[in-house]
């Protein structure tokens, strides 16, 4: 693809590339398996020596045109699809440690992904280490060891709302010779590009924006090429690998060694496959996405200001990263811009909090006739979610004060409708 096309150009005309008499519209290639002439080709293919795809657990057509275009949207060298968010932070784990080993952790991220990581990561015998990230850079130093494989946080925390500090924490992993991996979900590459701060791999659950329409569930591992692994800490990256009879990643598929090794190695073992279907779906939502971010935010940054001029007994506080009042808006505004260099806004999701505690922010979703209770956010649609009772139900009160979560807390994701509607349906319910 041509690499100075601007954003929304190649959200529609990347990765599938049609020759003469092919169809215009990516195909769905619904099919396990691929015909070839000789035993030979297949044995290339298994040994890595030709491209093409052998097994649709492991690539297939439809997967790589999808690929390509996030790639190529986040400006990375490579990209794999998952089965979902979840399964592309495991995709990323797994691809870096093994027992015995650690990686630290901003303290306000997903819910589901705390569970993931203090759960079945130490089950596996891999440490989490929490940092906040507001206590700063020097404090997230002191839980670094010989140990320590990667640094990982969101771009905008989900539901707290922070802005991670993306280019201090790249220089903190980088001394000490890990990557920093970031969540770009919310953000989505509309409106920040991790690699251009220093992030070395980034992932998204692309059931969020990217689909855009809540019709499919997935994830996305994106490779920045940039990352030196070293023998002393990465060697299975460095030395030769048994399974391909010798073949080491980081040099026979440099720069994008990280991503074909979770291919060949991760989801060959582990099978977190997505469905053609889906990656088609996929695809069609990427075609919007610029539109749609746009729209979102433009949206997000009206309601966020009538909701911040509520009176207290009614909404007791707003959490944005757009508003000027924001503690996080000079961070927004380094990390969040558009296609034009614009800072339009923090995406389309808000977090508030209800007057009257927990009870009161039931009686106002309960009260909301355009904006449905959820378990979701960020599409089309505009929803309304309780996080302390649903997507961190799992979380102690501790877990829960320590990612942003507060009984009163509602996530309120805007949606593309006229936010004068959004903001009447917030009015009558308040």
């Amino acid at each position: 693809m041509k690499k100075n096309y601007r954003f929304s150009t190649k959200c529609v005309q990347s990765g599938w590339k049609p020759e003469n008499g092919d169809p215009r519209v990516l195909p769905i290639y619904q099919s396990t398996t691929f015909k070839y002439d000789s035993t030979g080709h297949v044995g290339d293919l298994f040994d890595l020596k030709v491209p093409g795809h052998m097994y649709t657990r492991i690539s297939n057509p439809t997967f790589e045109a999808v690929e390509n275009k996030i790639s190529d949207l986040e400006g990375g060298v490579g990209a794999m699809l998952t089965s979902s968010g979840q399964s592309a932070v495991l995709a990323l784990t797994m691809n870096l440690c093994e027992a015995g080993q650690n990686f630290l952790c901003s303290s306000e991220i997903y819910g589901g992904t705390i569970n993931l990581m203090s759960a079945e990561f130490s089950r596996m015998g891999i440490e989490v280490r929490y940092f906040e990230p507001k206590a700063g850079v020097g404090e997230a130093e002191k839980l670094i060891d010989e140990n320590t494989r990667f640094i990982f946080g969101e771009t905008l925390a989900n539901p707290a709302l922070t802005v991670f500090d993306i280019s201090a924490y790249a220089e903190l992993a980088h001394r000490h010779r890990i990557p920093l991996c970031i969540d770009n979900t919310f953000a989505t590459p509309y409106l920040c590009r991790p690699f251009e701060f220093g992030a070395d791999f980034v992932i998204h659950s692309v059931t969020k924006y990217m689909d855009g329409h809540a019709s499919i569930v997935g994830g996305v591992l994106v490779d920045g090429g940039r990352f030196g692994f070293t023998k002393e800490k990465f060697p299975q990256f460095t030395e030769p690998c048994e399974s391909y009879h010798g073949l080491c990643f980081a040099t026979a598929f440099a720069p994008a060694g990280f991503i074909a090794r979770a291919r060949c190695m991760v989801m060959r073992d582990l099978g977190m496959t997505p469905a053609p279907m889906n990656a088609f779906l996929l695809n069609l939502g990427l075609e919007t996405l610029a539109l749609r971010m746009e729209r979102h935010c433009e949206n997000a940054m009206k309601v966020a200001r009538f909701l911040e001029s509520q009176p207290k007994d009614k909404v007791a506080w707003v959490r944005y990263p757009g508003l000027a009042s924001s503690p996080d808006f000079e961070l927004a505004k380094k990390y969040l811009k558009n296609e034009k260099g614009e800072f339009i806004g923090a995406s389309g999701v808000i977090s508030f909090g209800a007057a009257g505690g927990r009870q009161g922010a039931a009686r106002v979703m309960d009260a909301l006739k355009l904006a449905a209770i959820v378990v979701h956010v960020a599409d089309a649609r505009t929803c309304v979610m309780h996080p302390a009772s649903g997507t961190h139900r799992q979380l102690s009160d501790e877990q829960l004060v320590r990612c942003g979560v507060n009984p009163e807390m509602i996530r309120l994701s805007c949606g593309i409708e006229n936010a004068d509607d959004i903001i009447e349906d917030l009015k009558q319910a308040l």
